[in-house]
């Protein structure tokens, strides 16, 4: 049944106000019939995606030429081409405004902060610009970035993406192993590297790491080391004389002219990453034109950015959101960027700033909010948050019991938008909604130009029922190509091989009568105990809310001949797990789901393996408790974390 209670529905003035109400405006004048909600608006971005993103592309203003051929191919959708004869360049789309508004303001942690306009951003990225050119970088060049969420590495992006190079970063905490597997896969000519970050308080200095980093990778003819450490109180260790310094090549070069080439729709922007905990990670190459088209929806029509506002995500260079959030420049909203520890000095940093920057749209992960749950923070209380109109949470799924707690301890008139989609994407494929009511525990809807279904085993659509989260039609953000993969067999590997000409996500979900969708967990972390399936977070919803349980992650052994429930939890305060307890975590789960969520074993361990994004890696312990090997565990924050689950006796 439908819910009748929303938590949340958007009045009459925000709902009108909207980019996305404008839009259905805008499309109705087009059509000649008027659009008046987002259910038949969906409808048609499905039906006529050519024309739906044409108009989007009017809509936003692309700076460009759109061409005349939308679609070629769109019944193949792995083959499919979307305007191939348009020409364009992404960062003179990111750097259309130009006043002494602060486009980037930056803290790292409580050390440092400062912030640029956006005209010192234009300048910034005109002289680093006219540096790569000098020293022979090309389009199709890669330009690589060992840097934390700070403006230089913005302008650097910028200024790689303006000449046609192609752009990769990982976040400063990534080892040199992890650092070295990734771009030793796409040869860069040129690092960006920082001296140090903060975190958690303390400072971590990266001379002789970066260093090496660069002896291993014989591609690099060039870095450039930018300074954070050194804009503290903090010192750094000398660099090579090859080394060039950042600020000394933006005096050099002041008072370069851009020159933007716009280029084709569908040349390679960015490469981004897989996990890597199942083995080397796949560089997936995306598009230019496509990014760019794919975050101007997403963040005009589903996220209601608008020029002015103020847009925050938590997220590290290593991360897809980082991308997303750097592009919302391209709605004339400035950046608020933060690097280091959401808790440090203390646990309200981030509130904080979203009182004192203004913040609009305050983004985070599901992780973060479960924390805050937990540790019984109530901002409401401490900070004023008039601004705030949409908070964003992805990387995990959000529990119906964090929706409550966010309209109970943050804001109450706010659009919560869980979101999900992936790195594959470098977007979502279900979103937020300016103009619809948030349901409980719901991804408000699916995102518009994305044909997303829910398949059961045979591959059928369903509604109401757990599947396997599709598309069923081509779209502009799907990938490149994966990098080195010269026949096209990993990337069709990847997404087409489940299901004929539909694109498999690998997220176990179900579609809901609302329009929404709900998110059970990763379709390769499913538990199938006797045939039956159960989402992971179905497990992690009630076990996670006991006072007792901190966290905790949930796998399937193979055992005799079937497959048995391990659950592994982190507990509060020094509690110890007794008898008493474990008895309690089944009995909760055998009453909230079924007698088949009721784990066969509860173990207590210390510490949950996670990735470098905060994402906890249930494969990887899967694979460790079988006594398999985990391959690329660099790719992990803590990997040390993985060896508790070794020879567990309760296990054998």
């Amino acid at each position: 049944m439908t819910q009748s209670k929303p938590l949340w529905v958007p009045d009459r003035e925000r709902t009108e106000n909207s980019l996305l109400k404008a839009f259905m405006r805008f499309v109705g004048q087009q059509l000649g019939a008027p659009i008046e909600d987002y259910s038949r608006l969906y409808d048609w971005s499905i039906s006529d995606s050519p024309a739906f993103w044409s108009a989007l592309w009017d809509f936003c203003g692309v700076i460009g030429d759109k061409g005349v051929k939308i679609l070629d191919r769109g019944n193949e959708i792995e083959r499919a081409c979307w305007f191939s004869d348009a020409k364009l360049n992404f960062a003179e789309n990111l750097l259309k405004r130009r006043d002494d508004e602060p486009a980037l303001i930056f803290y790292a942690e409580d050390k440092v902060h400062y912030n640029l306009s956006f005209n010192e951003l234009y300048n910034q990225t005109a002289a680093m610009a006219a540096w790569l050119k000098s020293i022979g970088i090309e389009p199709g060049d890669r330009v690589a970035a060992y840097l934390p969420n700070m403006p230089e590495t913005v302008v650097a992006m910028l200024a790689a993406t303006s000449i046609g190079a192609i752009w990769s970063s990982t976040s400063p905490d990534f080892g040199f192993e992890s650092v070295v597997d990734r771009f030793g896969q796409i040869e860069p000519k040129v690092l960006f590297r920082v001296d140090g970050y903060f975190y958690n308080g303390k400072t971590i200095d990266l001379g002789e790491r970066g260093e090496r980093i660069i002896q291993a990778l014989p591609s690099i003819a060039h870095d450039v080391l930018v300074p954070l450490l050194k804009r503290s109180s903090e010192s750094s260790r000398p660099c090579p004389a090859s080394t060039e310094k950042w600020g000394e090549l933006l005096e050099r070069f002041a008072g370069s002219e851009l020159q933007f080439e716009r280029r084709p729709f569908n040349i390679p922007l960015c490469i981004l990453y897989s996990s890597g905990t199942t083995g080397k990670p796949k560089c997936i190459t995306h598009k230019a034109g496509g990014v760019l088209l794919q975050h101007l929806k997403e963040h005009q029509l589903h996220c209601d950015i608008q020029p002015g506002d103020r847009v925050f995500y938590f997220t590290t260079c290593g991360w897809m959101m980082w991308n997303w959030l750097v592009s919302a420049l391209g709605s004339e909203a400035s950046l608020v960027l933060y690097d280091g520890s959401p808790f440090s000095p203390d646990n309200e940093i981030l509130w904080r700033l979203a009182e004192k920057e203004s913040i609009t749209l305050f983004g985070t992960s599901a992780k973060y909010i479960d924390t805050m749950k937990k540790l019984e923070m109530v901002p409401v209380e401490r900070v004023h948050l008039p601004s705030l109109r949409t908070l964003c949470s992805t990387g995990s799924v959000l529990t119906p019991e964090s929706f409550d707690y966010v309209y109970e301890s943050i804001k109450r008139d706010i659009c919560l938008s869980s979101i999900s989609g992936g790195t594959d994407i470098i977007s979502c494929f279900v979103l937020g909604n300016p103009i619809l009511p948030v349901y409980r525990g719901e991804c408000q809807c699916r995102g518009l130009g994305m044909a997303v279904q829910v398949y059961n085993a045979e591959g059928e659509a369903v509604v109401n029922e757990k599947g396997e989260l599709v598309c069923t039609r081509t779209f502009p953000s799907q990938p490149v190509y994966f990098w080195n993969d010269r026949n096209g067999n990993k990337y069709h590997n990847a997404y087409f091989a489940r299901f004929q000409n539909v694109w498999y996500h690998g997220d176990y979900v179900k579609l809901t009568p609302n329009g929404g969708v709900i998110i059970y967990g990763r379709s390769d972390a499913t538990l199938n105990p006797g045939g039956v399936r159960i989402g992971t977070a179905e497990i992690y919803r009630y076990v996670e809310d006991l006072d007792e349980v901190a966290e905790s992650i949930v796998v399937a052994q193979d055992w005799q001949n079937d497959q048995r429930i391990i659950l592994f939890v982190v507990l509060r305060n020094g509690t110890e797990l007794t008898d008493k307890l474990t008895e309690k975590i089944k009995t909760t789960l055998r009453e909230k789901c079924s007698p088949r969520h009721v784990p066969a074993k509860v173990v207590q361990i210390d510490e949950i393996p996670r990735t470098k994004s905060g994402k906890i890696v249930e494969l990887a312990v899967r694979e460790i408790i079988h006594n398999r090997d985990v391959k690329n565990i660099g790719s992990l924050a803590n990997p040390e974390a993985l060896e508790a689950f070794r020879d567990i006796p309760e296990l054998r």
